[in-house]
This record gives structure tokens, sequence and C-alpha cells, in this order.
């Protein structure tokens, strides 16, 4: 499984599992990646979709979402839950303590590996498959942190929180769904970066770095 990485895994500081949306390991992806490592983290996030073929995607491409939809509906979702397990393992094995992120169809992923693999803690953004796996919620041991839009039209954060238990969620009452996004289509600016100061501060808390929040 191709896995891209941002620093050192030798160096002494705790890994962090990064989960693409359904565009794959965009540039975007790369840069959340990139501020992670920043924050002091050992960075990895696998190519999801490895196993599929014609994955390619355009962003400038006016059927991009529709695309990424069918890319999406083609993968089996146990054995992308098993590569990410497999990833996370491998970041467990640095002993360094471990951390999972995702965004959109991987912060649904990202929640269903902290089900069956327990990492130090999880962020999901507007986790797209989280009302599928509800059921998972009591096998959730990690610290959790939760961020959704109110204005999403796809994932609706009343019949999910719920069930989230002591999860920490955050609300952003103008944002749509993946307003973490920089495409226009998605982007909200002000809920990106208040949603993006509340992760480092939960990482920092949860899975403390030499470098805290700097």
């Amino acid at each position: 499984m191709p896995v891209h990485e941002w620093g050192s895994a030798g160096h002494d500081t705790p890994g962090l599992l990064l989960l693409q949306e359904i565009f794959g390991v965009s540039g975007y992806i790369k840069q959340r990646a990139a501020d992670l490592a920043a924050l002091g983290y050992y960075v990895i996030a696998p190519e999801i979709y490895w196993r599929l073929d014609d994955t390619s995607l355009d962003e400038s491409d006016p059927e991009l979402m529709q695309r990424a939809m069918g890319i999406a509906r083609r993968l089996d979702w146990d054995q992308a839950v098993t590569d990410a397990v497999a990833a996370l393992d491998y970041l467990r094995s640095r002993g360094k303590g471990t951390g999972t992120v995702g965004f959109c169809f991987g912060g649904g992923l990202a929640f269903n590996v902290a089900a069956v693999s327990s990492p130090d803690a999880l962020v999901s953004y507007y986790g797209s498959a989280l009302p599928q796996l509800l059921e998972l919620a009591p096998k959730v041991t990690a610290a959790s942190l939760h961020h959704f839009g109110d204005a999403d039209t796809f994932l609706k954060a009343d019949a999910v929180i719920p069930a989230l238990g002591d999860a920490e969620i955050h609300r952003y009452a103008e944002a749509g769904h993946a307003f973490d996004n920089p495409l226009p289509t998605f982007h909200d600016a002000d809920a990106s970066s208040l949603a993006w100061r509340r992760t480092a501060d939960f990482l920092a808390r949860h899975l403390p770095t030499s470098q805290g929040t700097a």
C-alpha cells in the first residue's frame, strides 16, 4: 500500500494516521499533513484507493464530485478499514503514541478504525459514514473530537451526535459539508480556521508533542 509520510519515523514524536476524503490523497490532504507535521507529529497518509483501477481525479473537472463518488462506491469498506488499521499498527509499533485524523470519507473511516484498533486520539471532520457506523460508538475508547457543519445537507449532525457519548463536539452554524476543503464549492474560511485551532488544541492535550500547538 503506497503511503505518503511527513517527518521521520525515527523521531521521538507521536504518529498520526491521516485519512483522505473521497478525492484521494489530494493536494489539500497533503497540505493538512504538512500542517500536522508542523505541530510536531510524524504523519502518514495511505492511498486508500490503491486496490482500485482508474482513480485519477482532476479538481478542475466539473464532474469531480460524481467521479469521486463513483470511485468511493467501488471501494470495499471492510478492506479499507483493514488497510487503515495496518497503517495504524505501523505507527503503534514505534511506541510513541498514535492518533488518527480523517476528513469526510476519511472521518468515517477514522471512526471505524478507532473502534477496532484503539488509537490514543481521534479527530473526525464531518465523517460521512457516521450514520451507518453508530453501533460501533461504544467501542471507540480514544479521546475523540468531531466537527460538524450545521448547514451540511449531506450529514445531519443531530442524527449522529447523541450516539457519540462524551466525545468533544463542535458545530459551525454557517458551514456546509467539507467546509475545511479549500475548493470554493466547499470552503468556509471562518469555520475552517476555528476548527483547525480546536484540532491543534485537542491533539496537544491528548497526544502531546514537545512542540505543543506552536
